[in-house]
Order: C-alpha cells, then structure tokens, then sequence
C-alpha cells in the first residue's frame, strides 16, 4: 500500500509531464525520443543555466573517432580503467573515460545510426543519443553542475540527464536514448572481445593518461570530494553527494536505486501502478538492466545468463527495456527531487 503522502507525489509528476505543452517540431532530423518524466518545465530549466568555465567549444567535443581492435587497445587501457560501453545494431564499442573526460562528446556513426556519446565527469552521467543529421557539441553551461549540450543544426540548448532541449528553436524536444554501460576494460572486453575501442588520435593534445579531475580508482580529487561545485535547483542528504546510484525514469515516475542493495539481491521489483519494473543485477559487468512490464514477472535469480543482448531468462521474453544510468546522487536528485529510491527500505521519494 502506498501512503497518501506518497499517492500525491506520484500525481504531481504526473502533472509534470504535462508542462512540455504540444509536440515541438523536429529539428535537423534529430529524432525524437519518448517522453519521459520531467520535475519542472525546459524554460524553469532554461532560468537555472550558470556558465561552467570554458566557453562554448572550450571542450571540444570528437567529431571524427578513430577506432582499434581490443588487442591494440591493450597497450592504452588497464584492465581496471573504465569505459562506456556501447552495444547497438550488433556493433560493441567502448569508450574510454579517460579520453572522454577531456572531450564529453563524441559524434559517432554505430551501424546504421548517428549517435553522440556524452558524458558529463562532474555529474558521472554517459548517456548515448540519436542525433540525426546534426551533431552536438560542449556549450560550455552547465545545469544542476550538469553539462549542457548545443545541436549545431539549430543552437538549441539540451540538457544531458534529461534529454530535453531546454532553450531555443527545439525546446521541449526528448532526445532518443541509446544504453551505454559503465564498466571497467576488463569486464567489457570479456563480454564483447570483437569490440572498437575509441583511440588516442582525436585530433587534439591532450594528456589522455591522466584525468584531470582526480581518480576513480581509488577515489582522489573531485570524485572523493564531499562538496559540489555549481549550484543545484534541488538538495537531499540521504546519500553523500557523489555517491553513486542507478536511476531510470518513464512517463510518470523517476526512480533511483542503491547500487549495493542491488548487487546484494541482484533482483529487485517495483510497481508503479500498472507498471510493473524488473531491475537486474550484472554481475559480469556491474552494471544493471531495466525492464517493465505489464504484469508481475516471476524471476529466479537462477535462472539469469548475461549474453551480449542483455538478460536472458524465463518470463523475460519481450519485456520492454528501460534506459537506465548511473549518476552521483545529487545530480539525479537535483533533476528528479520526488524520485522514488530503492535501497531496502520502504520506497519513500
């Protein structure tokens, strides 16, 4: 039983959805993606956009990747160093953080479909998109300390956790999400040996053995430090700011789950209505998949195998897949403040 309290919150995002008004039109072919919750309206957004630095290009984005094999890439990456891995039309490719951190953007072509690999280092978000004719670039704002994208077809604004256009002739515009996996070299190059590696030569200097906001492995610098460096629409202090979790979000409702509770139970359910969400544990890569249905799925653990596709078991057959994305905890909720969490307790926004 969910209480009043609760009952009300789930409203008011429902209500939410709702502020994006009429469909926008289409944008330098960029497709359009499925809407998702959004917490407040893109010109709300719009207001909160506070410069982060480097000028608009400052960072510039990769607009022509060069690719290895995994055996070349062995004399770059440490098995231990972290990529996002990207599994599309067939085609596996992994980009390395520790080229991406210098860059965030990368304007890619992965069988069939142009897609941009973002990622943000202040927030821990990557995030793939379908970009159509256009390409994106680093705009040089941030929002929620989250970085801020610009198309180069119309020079609208678009925020990278959300996905929504936020300023300009798109505003209002859900990009569509493609998965990208964070995981270590090791993990992806074992789950998908025929795998691309993004290089070194991006056409720019840079010292891409060395990240300039601290380490991962073990936590140093930034990624260790307690505070946030831009201001936020939106505070909770249930978690450390930069810890991790996963989140995902539909039409109606956005929910983070704790990472460690995860691993611990490897499956766990929630409902939302008639939604009914499957979030599972992957052991192989330490990552996770989202999936919803429209009834009660009966799982054992047991029974899950990993294959390049996702998981595979009896009674997944079919389910709708449902982007999912790991951020530091005070991003995600600075964007989705009535988020539901999931860590062992009851779900409570």
């Amino acid at each position: 039983m969910r209480s009043p309290r609760l009952k009300r919150l789930l409203s008011t995002l429902s209500i939410a959805t709702c502020l994006l008004g009429a469909a926008p039109t289409l944008v330098a072919d960029i497709p359009v993606g499925d809407t998702h919750l959004l917490s407040t309206s893109p010109e709300a957004y719009a207001k909160f956009i506070r410069p982060g630095g480097p000028g608009k290009d400052g960072i510039p984005s990769i607009d022509r990747p060069r690719f290895s094999d995994a055996e070349s890439a062995d004399q770059f990456l440490q098995p231990h160093d972290i990529v996002f891995g990207v599994y599309h039309q067939g085609q596996a490719r992994a980009y390395p953080q520790r080229i991406l951190v210098w860059h965030e953007i990368v304007n890619d072509q992965v069988g069939d479909d142009p897609l941009s690999i973002t990622y943000c280092p202040l927030t821990a978000t990557a995030l793939a998109f379908k970009r159509g004719t256009s390409e994106f670039g680093v705009s040089g704002q941030l929002l929620n300390s989250n970085v801020v994208m610009y198309d180069r077809a119309s020079d609208s604004l678009w925020s990278q956790i959300t996905g929504v256009a936020i300023k300009g002739r798109a505003q209002g515009q859900m990009l569509a999400e493609v998965p990208v996996i964070w995981t270590t070299w090791a993990q992806w190059k074992q789950r998908y040996p025929q795998t691309q590696v993004l290089t070194r030569e991006t056409g720019a200097m840079r010292n891409y053995n060395r990240d300039p906001y601290g380490r991962y492995t073990p936590l140093q610098g930034y990624y260790a430090e307690p505070g946030v460096m831009f201001p936020v629409m939106h505070q909770d202090s249930r978690y450390a700011a930069k810890q991790t979790i996963l989140g995902f979000r539909s039409e109606h409702i956005a929910v983070a789950v704790d990472r460690d509770y995860l691993r611990q139970h490897r499956v766990i359910h929630y409902r939302h209505v008639d939604d009914y969400f499957i979030v599972i544990q992957d052991p192989g890569l330490d990552s996770a998949w989202v999936l919803r249905a429209k009834q009660p799925v009966n799982l054992d653990p047991d029974d899950l195998r990993f294959t390049q596709e996702g998981p595979q078991a009896p009674g997944l057959e079919g389910l709708e897949p449902v982007n999912a994305f790991e951020a530091m905890w005070f991003a995600w909720y600075a964007f989705y403040p009535q988020t539901v969490l999931l860590n062992g307790q009851q779900a409570q926004p």
